[in-house]
């Protein structure tokens, strides 16, 4: 078996497919164009979050290419439809960076209440601000999470630390699955208006996209936060720059956002109620050991023994 990796990953994955007996290519900045002439040579191909595996890929690497391998857990750069119509089964590594991106949202929202990004600018600037930048505490505040597995859960469980209170809500997920994570179940509409900080963990869907819109945000307290290190492109960012700036939210901090990097001049960048990192959720050295080693072991699982851990979409065996 030959298999591609395609972007910066930790040692071990490489090492893994080695042991096994798999050949390994290692080709990081591949062009999409470049992606489509060599993809045909390769059984496996290992991804991140830059590479695009479009349908012109996935139709040239059939019918050798039997599996993509996602290092992490949001699968929107894949053409997953395209993938099921090629007979190629995507897999990824839900749950290997959870903790890795619920500390991030947990910083995040330290940040935004202590102003922690605007108080060191400003020392790095010559000014003293400590009158302005009075803050507020996370003990006794409410925070709803839209979407409620591995990431969520975690995140959760770090805010009760804090002392607060965890709303929760997951279509995919009942009222009692949702008690026993720890959390209170609510409905999307209740999370949005009771909730002091709402942290967004869900995939980038049709459905999903443009989640946070005008009307979302509307319904949010003015005293809010919203918290993004999902997936860009569930929030409508030119509407949330502009409850921001007209004092219809109180903060918002993202991780990822609908073009990455944002474009210059982009409305967010200018606010200082605003605090952005640059998908910085799983980079983590821990969790980019976790998801290199998660990646390899169930592709290398499924060639050797049909194993589906990670799988999601169901493809006909050929």
């Amino acid at each position: 078996m030959k298999i591609l990796i395609s972007e910066k990953i930790d040692a071990i994955c490489p090492k893994l497919f080695q042991e096994a007996g798999f050949e390994v290519d290692y080709r990081q900045g591949l062009s999409p164009a470049e992606l489509v002439e060599i993809i045909g040579d390769y059984d496996g191909l290992v991804v991140r979050s830059a590479v695009k595996v479009t349908a012109e890929a996935l139709a040239k690497g059939a019918p050798r290419l039997k599996v993509v391998g996602r290092a992490g857990a949001g699968v929107d750069t894949i053409d997953v439809d395209a993938a099921t119509k090629a007979g190629v089964l995507v897999m990824n590594t839900p749950g290997q960076n959870a903790n890795g991106v619920a500390e991030l949202v947990l910083g995040l929202m330290l940040s935004l209440v202590r102003h922690i990004a605007v108080g060191c600018a400003a020392l790095k600037a010559g000014r003293w601000e400590k009158s302005r930048l009075a803050g507020t505490e996370l003990r006794g505040k409410t925070i709803g999470l839209v979407g409620f597995g591995a990431v969520g859960r975690r995140a959760g469980a770090l805010a009760q630390a804090f002392g607060m209170t965890v709303l929760a809500y997951d279509p995919f997920l009942n009222d009692e699955q949702i008690t026993a994570g720890g959390a209170q179940p609510r409905r999307l509409d209740d999370i949005l208006r009771e909730s002091d900080f709402v942290s967004l963990h869900l995939p980038k869907t049709k459905e999903t996209a443009n989640l946070i819109d005008r009307a979302a945000l509307d319904k949010m307290k003015p005293t809010a936060a919203l918290i993004n290190c999902a997936r860009g492109g569930l929030v409508d960012e030119a509407e949330l720059a502009a409850a921001l700036r007209e004092g219809r939210l109180a903060g918002a901090a993202l991780d990822v956002f609908a073009e990455e990097p944002p474009a210059a001049g982009h409305p967010l960048l200018a606010l200082d109620n605003f605090v952005g990192t640059p998908h910085l959720g799983a980079s983590t050295a821990e969790s980019q050991v976790n998801v290199a080693e998660a990646v390899a072991r169930q592709m290398i699982d499924f060639f050797q023994n049909g194993g589906l851990v990670g799988a999601v979409n169901s493809i006909t065996k050929r």
